[in-house]
């Protein structure tokens, strides 16, 4: 009998222990994440690296017309909409950040700090509009046009 009350006892307070426990872990890596420079964040995706030179205007203008057709009716460059604001994306992310959330909005969405909480701040998830790299880049040269207006 003492063996089960023994038994109880510690259950009980492994079950109060270990909540607390795992709560204050997940807060820890809360702070840190939002203590990062959202700049330095790459993303989740298949680009790990993208050297920027000047805008180029080709470039820029094949993006506006990918951006009319498969974004546009989600984002606006100044204003909410179904999505954040891109005009000025290009000052609060990495390029890199970027293109994989345009290529791999699903994994961005699940295990990527900032895209969670853009999904948190929208509630609606960013659409895979199935864009290739080329195509995404164009998008991201667009964007960073945005930015220069």
């Amino acid at each position: 009998m003492k063996h089960i009350i023994g038994v109880a006892v510690l259950i009980l307070v492994a079950s109060l222990v270990f909540p607390a426990c795992r709560k204050a872990a997940e807060e820890d890596n809360q702070a840190e994440e939002s203590t990062q420079d959202p700049m330095q964040n790459k993303g989740i995706g298949p680009v790990t690296a993208l050297e920027l030179t000047d805008i180029d205007p080709a470039l820029a203008q094949k993006g506006a017309q990918i951006f009319e057709i498969k974004c546009s009716s989600c984002h606006k460059m100044d204003e909410r909409h179904v999505g954040p604001a891109l005009g000025e994306v290009t000052t609060r992310r990495s390029p890199e950040w970027i293109m994989n959330m345009i290529l791999n909005p699903e994994e961005m969405i699940n295990k990527d700090p900032i895209a969670e909480e853009l999904y948190a701040t929208y509630m609606t998830p960013m659409a895979n509009q199935n864009l290739s790299q080329d195509e995404a880049r164009a998008v991201l040269e667009y964007l960073r046009k945005q930015a220069k207006k």
